[in-house]
């Protein structure tokens, strides 16, 4: 047994020398250490020898199976090293050639507007307040003066989770949110997703996004909405718009408007653009009710503060000339690209 394991020991080391190739080594791991290798063969002879030989022969095979696994980590370093080098050459770039083409995205209309309007407002000291899309109930509806038997609250109008919770169907709910979480002056705007029960059309869609508007101070008053918001429409669509108010009715605001601008494409002389009325519709607003602000703990006897809401969508798709909301949601960069 001792000139069999001394002849594998001499095999082995004679064998190992041509080996240059990962592959090559664990066959050769395998051949002479592995379950079925030779060594494992000459080993199970051990039963065969005496008593006295078997300590012998037991350090023998250990000492052969070390050299044996010793000139295989010797040699699979080697083998590390030239299969590294071969790898960073292949791999080697050349810095000085041209990179390959990117496709850079582009900026999306609603977004492009949305910073336009965010601009101008933080121009006017507001801040940007945000809220979740997913809101309860009284936030929605409630705590802004909408009864139960409002239209709004239907079905037919509104997607409802459960009965407490629903997706928002304005962006109201932040200035809830706000007034409850801040004592005035409050001065902010909330733009965000909504959504509502609508049929998609070429001026519907479920989900659509708003900008709304909120201050509340000590004597604020219809003068300040109306400078405002003017302000706002010089600046987004020029300086010769002009605006006009009209009175509507909104549950959360008293007394409620909305607004106009002079058409910007034929100067308020009346086009096709602005149906021959000169004038186009852009948003609502008011002064906000004083049962909203007793609502959100603050003292309407004390404070007042007006609101506004625009319709992101409505005022891209104005300012653009855009005749299809649905192009806002189609991932087509050939039409984003074009703004």
């Amino acid at each position: 047994m001792k000139d069999k394991l001394q002849l594998i020991l001499k095999n082995a080391e004679n064998e190992i020398k041509n080996i240059i190739t990962s592959e090559q080594l664990d066959e050769f791991r395998v051949k002479y250490l592995g379950k079925k290798g030779e060594l494992k063969e000459i080993l199970k002879g051990m039963g065969k020898i005496t008593d006295e030989e078997r300590p012998l022969m037991g350090k023998i095979a250990n000492e052969t199976r070390e050299k044996i696994e010793t000139h295989i980590d010797i040699v699979k370093e080697k083998i590390r090293a030239v299969e590294l080098k071969h790898q960073l050459m292949k791999e080697d770039i050349d810095v000085t050639l041209p990179s390959a083409d990117i496709n850079r995205g582009h900026k999306h209309p609603l977004n492009v507007v949305l910073d336009e309007i965010k601009d101008i407002f933080i121009g006017m000291g507001y801040k940007i307040a945000e809220g979740p899309e997913i809101d309860t109930v009284y936030n929605n509806f409630d705590a802004l003066n909408s009864p139960k038997d409002h239209p709004s609250r239907s079905l037919s109008d509104t997607f409802y989770i459960n009965e407490e919770l629903l997706l928002r169907t304005q962006t109201s709910p932040v200035q809830v949110r706000t007034m409850k979480a801040n004592d005035p002056p409050i001065k902010v705007i909330s733009p965000g997703r909504c959504f509502r029960y609508d049929e998609l059309d070429a001026t519907h869609s479920p989900m659509f996004h708003q900008i709304e508007g909120l201050v509340v101070d000590k004597d604020i008053t219809m003068a300040d909405l109306k400078g405002t918001l003017d302000l706002f429409a010089k600046r987004l669509f020029g300086e010769n718009t002009k605006t006009k108010f009209r009175p509507h009715y909104f549950p959360f605001t008293e007394p409620s408007a909305e607004v106009d601008v002079s058409c910007f494409k034929c100067g308020g002389e009346g086009c096709k653009f602005c149906s021959n009325t000169g004038w186009i519709e852009i948003l609502g607003c008011g002064m906000v009710h004083p049962n909203v602000l007793e609502e959100c703990d603050i003292d309407s006897k004390k404070y007042s503060g007006f609101a506004f809401g625009m319709g992101l969508d409505r005022i891209t798709m104005l300012k653009y000339e855009i005749d299809d909301i649905r192009l806002f949601f189609d991932n087509d960069i050939r039409f984003i690209k074009q703004f």
